[in-house]
C-alpha cells in the first residue's frame, strides 16, 4: 500500500518528541550538556485566521480550503522547527552546507611557486619616534632585524600611543601590556641568537575583538558578551604568534560586527574625530591610521574591512573567501565571513597574508592555496577592467587609470547585468539571525545599546520571517551572480572601481578578493561655519581573481606610487 508521506513524518516527529532530552542527544551524537532547555510549547490552536494573517507577511495567497488543510498539518511542522532541545549550538558548530567560491569546471589562479618578494627598501632609521610609529612593517622589520630598534621598545611605543589617543579614538577594548611585553622580549632574544621567523618577527599588532584569545576576554563589542573569556586562541592569532608578531591589544568593533558603536562608545576617525571610523573593523582601522599599530586584523562580511579603510585612509586586503581559516573567530555569516589585514602600505598586506594563509580543520570552508607575491613583477600588457556606469569619471578613478596605462596596462570596459544585488542580502540576514538566534529567543538582544530598525536586534527578528523557499531562491541567485562575475573576470586580471560600487556586494557573495588603498587626501568643510575644515582621506579598490591576491598587491603598489599620498598623516596629535 502506498504510504502517506506526511503521516509518516508526523509519526517520526511525534516519536522523536517523546524521547527524553538526554537520550535524544546521545542518539544524535551530540555532546552531553548541550540540550539545556526543553522545546517551547503552546496549547493555543492554530486557526485559519492565523494562516491568513501570516500570508500577508510571506506575500502569498491561499484559498479557504488550503488554509483548512494547513491548520491540520502545521502543528507537526512547527513542532520540528521550534524544538530547541539541542540548541543553542556551540559556537564552533558550523552548518553542514559549506560555501565554496570556486565554480565547478573553472580553474582559479593557482601560483605553483609560492613566493614573497618585497620590492621596497627601508630608509635610514628615523630620529623622531613619531616617524617610527608611522613606519610600515617592511621598514620596521628591517630595523628590528638590524637592531636599530628592539621589539620591546617598539611595543612600548605602540602601547603608549594607544593609551594616549584611546580616550579620543575609543579603539581598544582590552590592552594586553604584560603578555605583549613578554612576547616582545622573546622576539628580541631570538633575533639576538640569529633566529628570524620572518617579516612579522617582533612587530606589534592589534586583533579585532572577535578573534578568540585564550584567557583574555573576547567580547564581540556587544553587551551580552562583555565577560566572555575563551579557553583557546583563534587559529589566526596562533599563526601570528608563531611568526613572532606581538599582540598588544584587542580592537573595538561595532557590536556583533556591525558599524562602529560598541559597549564602550563609538570608535572615532583619527582624521576627523567628530565622525565615527566606520565599521565594523573600527578600532583596527582607526589605530593603524593614527600611528598606534603597524597593522591590525579585521574581518569582513559586507564591507567591514573596506569601509573603515576608506574612512580612515588605511590599506585593507580582503582575501578570497576560504583562504584564511576562521577557526576561533566569531561567526556572523558562515558563507561570507573573511579575515584580513589592515595596514598603512600595500606591500604590508602581502607580508601579513603570507602568515595568515591556509586551511584549518575547524573551518570547513577553508582551503590551502599557494600565495605568491613578487613586487618586481612587470605589469606590461596586463588587462584591467573598469565599469563606466559605476563612477569611472571620478578623479581617483581617472588618476588610477592613467597610472596603470603608464605602467603598460590595457584598460578594458566591462558591464555587469543591471540586477538588484540586494536580493543577496537575504542570505546574510538569515545566517546572522541563525548565528545569534539565542539572543533573540531569550530577549538578551535588549541588552544591545543600538536599537533601531536597521540595527541587529530588529534585523534578527525580521529574519525569522524569511521563508526557507525564499532563502533557497536567494542562494540560487547567488550562483547566477557567481557565473556572471566569473565570466567578466575571465576577460581581465583585475577590476578598478570605486569602493562603494556594486562590486562591494557582488564580490563579498562570490568570494573574490579586494584591496582598498588611499587615493587622495582632500579638504573637507565642517558641518557648521564654526567648524574648521579638515583634511580627510578617500580610497579606491582593486578587485581580483579568486586566490590571486598577489596580483592585486602588485597592481595596488603601482597605484599607491601613482597617487602619492601614502605618507600623509592625520592631525590628531
Amino acid at each position: 500500500m502506498k504510504s502517506d508521506r506526511r503521516a509518516f513524518m508526523t509519526r517520526c516527529v511525534a516519536g522523536m518528541m517523546s524521547i527524553p532530552v538526554a537520550e535524544a542527544a546521545g542518539t544524535l551524537g551530540v555532546s552531553e550538556g548541550i540540550a539545556a532547555e526543553a522545546p517551547s510549547t503552546t496549547n493555543e490552536a492554530i486557526t485559519a485566521a492565523d494562516v491568513a494573517s501570516a500570508e500577508k507577511l510571506m506575500r502569498v495567497s491561499y484559498t479557504d480550503a488550503e488554509r483548512d488543510m494547513l491548520v491540520k498539518s502545521l502543528p507537526a511542522s512547527i513542532a520540528v522547527t521550534t524544538d530547541r532541545t539541542l540548541r543553542p549550538h556551540p559556537d564552533d558548530v558550523m552548518p553542514a552546507l559549506v560555501f565554496s567560491a570556486s565554480l565547478p569546471g573553472r580553474h582559479d589562479v593557482e601560483p605553483m611557486n609560492p613566493k614573497l618578494v618585497i620590492a621596497e627598501e627601508a630608509p635610514p632609521f628615523p630620529e623622531n619616534e613619531i616617524d617610527v610609529l608611522y613606519a610600515p612593517i617592511i621598514h620596521l622589520s628591517r630595523w628590528i632585524r638590524t637592531k636599530k630598534i628592539s621589539s620591546e621598545r617598539l611595543t612600548g611605543l605602540c602601547l603608549a600611543r594607544l593609551r594616549q589617543l584611546d580616550p579620543t579614538l575609543k579603539a581598544v577594548i582590552t590592552f594586553m601590556d604584560a603578555s605583549a611585553t613578554a612576547e616582545a622580549k622573546k622576539a628580541d632574544a631570538e633575533i639576538a641568537r640569529g633566529i628570524w621567523r620572518g617579516w612579522l618577527h617582533g612587530i606589534p599588532y592589534g586583533a579585532k575583538d572577535l578573534l578568540d584569545t585564550a584567557g583574555t576576554r573576547t567580547t564581540f563589542g556587544a553587551e551580552p558578551f562583555m565577560d566572555r573569556v575563551p579557553s583557546k586562541d583563534a587559529v589566526a592569532v596562533t599563526r601570528l604568534r608563531n611568526a613572532g608578531a606581538v599582540l598588544v591589544a584587542k580592537m573595538s568593533l561595532g557590536a556583533l560586527a556591525y558599524g562602529d558603536q560598541w559597549f564602550g562608545g563609538r570608535t572615532r576617525n583619527p582624521w576627523n574625530p567628530s565622525q565615527g571610523s566606520s565599521g565594523s573593523s573600527a578600532g583596527s582601522a582607526a589605530a593603524v591610521a593614527a600611528g598606534c599599530l603597524p597593522f591590525a586584523i579585521g574581518s569582513e562580511t559586507l564591507g567591514s574591512i573596506i569601509s573603515p579603510s576608506m574612512r580612515c585612509g588605511t590599506t585593507g586586503l580582503r582575501p578570497t573567501f576560504g583562504r584564511v581559516a576562521r577557526t576561533g573567530a566569531m561567526a556572523l555569516c558562515w558563507s561570507l565571513d573573511k579575515l584580513g589585514p589592515i595596514t598603512r602600505c600595500v606591500e604590508d598586506t602581502a607580508v601579513v597574508l603570507d602568515v595568515l594563509n591556509g586551511a584549518d580543520d575547524g573551518d570547513p570552508s577553508s582551503v590551502t592555496r599557494a600565495f605568491r607575491y613578487d613586487g618586481t613583477d612587470d605589469l606590461e600588457g596586463r588587462k584591467i577592467g573598469v565599469v563606466r556606469a559605476w563612477g569611472s569619471e571620478q578623479a581617483s578613478m581617472a588618476k588610477g587609470i592613467e597610472t596603470l596605462k603608464n605602467a603598460g596596462c590595457e584598460i578594458v570596459d566591462l558591464e555587469w547585468p543591471a540586477w538588484n544585488w540586494g536580493h543577496l542580502v537575504t542570505i546574510l540576514n538569515a545566517e546572522a539571525a541563525a548565528a545569534f538566534e539565542d539572543l533573540t529567543l531569550t530577549n538578551r538582544d535588549d541588552m544591545l545599546a543600538w536599537q533601531a530598525p536597521e540595527a541587529w536586534p530588529n534585523s534578527f527578528r525580521e529574519a525569522r520571517f524569511i521563508s526557507a523557499v525564499d532563502l533557497v531562491a536567494a542562494d540560487r541567485f547567488r550562483r547566477r551572480v557567481m557565473v556572471e562575475t566569473a565570466a567578466r573576470f575571465s576577460e581581465v586580471e583585475a577590476v578598478l572601481a570605486p569602493s562603494m560600487s556594486p562590486l562591494l556586494t557582488i564580490t563579498n557573495f562570490t568570494g573574490h578578493p579586494a584591496l582598498v588603498l588611499r587615493s587622495s587626501v582632500r579638504s573637507e568643510r565642517g558641518r557648521t561655519e564654526s567648524d574648521a575644515a579638515r583634511r580627510v582621506p578617500s580610497g579606491i579598490t582593486v578587485w581580483g581573481h579568486l586566490f590571486d591576491e598577489g596580483s592585486l598587491v602588485r597592481i595596488g603598489r603601482e597605484l599607491e606610487a601613482g597617487y602619492g599620498v601614502r605618507g600623509e598623516r592625520p592631525s590628531i596629535d
